[in-house]
């Protein structure tokens, strides 16, 4: 299942020429994978608990819980109420997780015609909206009725905008031809 990782490696020389970089060691590398959900509502345990436990079926991993910062009285919400879950993965299970994502979900989403190059942010990391969860094959359809967003953030080390997105793009991130 991890395909992507030899994809990188496959590509590497191209990259190394495209980035003019003499040694392999200063290409950009995945350091890991952050998977975030908000839940929406900080007293909805129900919902608390979907959420937790599809994230946990998509990413392969238990989430972490995620506090509020701050209360907020017109919302009803308290210091440290459960407002989101978090995943990060490290190592095979991020390599995994990377290609069901290019190779299943992505095609799978709705009028999808690429993402902005402007996801990646100044210091190489790209972070991927997805407005349904439905997208991953672990869903049933069955669960369709409590649908929600993710925030995929996946962390390089690369040193800049312009190689971040030259990796990203070799390694095959679907991003709108300008």
């Amino acid at each position: 299942m991890i395909k992507l990782k030899e994809k990188i490696e496959k590509v590497a020389p191209e990259l190394k020429k495209e980035l003019g970089v003499k040694n392999a060691i200063a290409l950009p590398r995945l350091v890991k994978v952050v998977v975030n959900s908000g839940t929406g509502k900080a007293k909805d345990k129900k919902r608390n608990e979907v959420v937790e436990s599809r994230l946990a079926k998509i990413t392969g991993q238990k989430p972490a819980p995620r506090g509020a910062k701050k209360s907020i009285a017109s919302f009803k919400v308290r210091e440290g109420d459960v407002v989101g879950y978090a995943v990060t993965l490290r190592g095979p299970r991020m390599y995994s997780f990377l290609d069901l994502l290019l190779n299943v979900a992505i095609p799978r989403i709705r009028d999808f015609k690429g993402y902005d190059p402007k996801i990646v942010d100044q210091v190489g990391n790209l972070t991927l909206p997805i407005k349904e969860h439905t997208v991953f094959p672990q869903t049933a359809d069955e669960e369709l009725r409590d649908v929600f967003g993710l925030a995929i953030t996946i962390v390089t080390t690369a040193k800049d905008k312009k190689s971040a997105l030259a990796f990203f793009k070799a390694i095959g991130f679907p991003f709108k031809k300008r």
